[in-house]
């Protein structure tokens, strides 16, 4: 079983950056692609970025692209979303996410929640 730990969550000013993490313990982090998802109140949760086992390959939602970025540490078993040039509809709670494949995420994280002013 895996569990998985998000951070770096906060109140932040549109423009502004954060970073995320995501911490997983009880499985091998490496043999897992690991996605955010995030959701916005009232709103279905959606796919926001996904990484490939040693990090040749990236997928972002096309409402991210180019503002947010998808990294992995398998060394430290974490993986990282840096989030640039926040706009208040990027407000939501964000999720991490394992699996063995990029359409079968079988773990999640509780959420950090993240909020965006204008």
């Amino acid at each position: 079983q895996v569990q998985l730990v998000e951070s770096g969550g906060g109140l932040v000013q549109a423009g502004d950056s954060l970073r995320l993490s995501c911490e997983a313990s009880g499985g091998t982090f490496s043999s897992y692609v690991m996605g955010w998802f995030r959701q916005a109140p009232g709103k279905e949760r959606e796919y926001v970025a996904g990484i490939f086992r040693s990090a040749d390959s990236a997928y972002y939602a096309n409402s991210v692209k180019g503002r947010f970025t998808i990294s992995r540490d398998n060394a430290k078993n974490t993986v990282y979303l840096q989030t640039n040039s926040l706009k208040p509809e990027d407000t939501a709670v964000y999720y991490c996410a394992a699996g063995p494949s990029g359409s079968d995420y079988k773990y999640w994280g509780q959420g950090t929640q993240v909020t965006v002013s204008s």
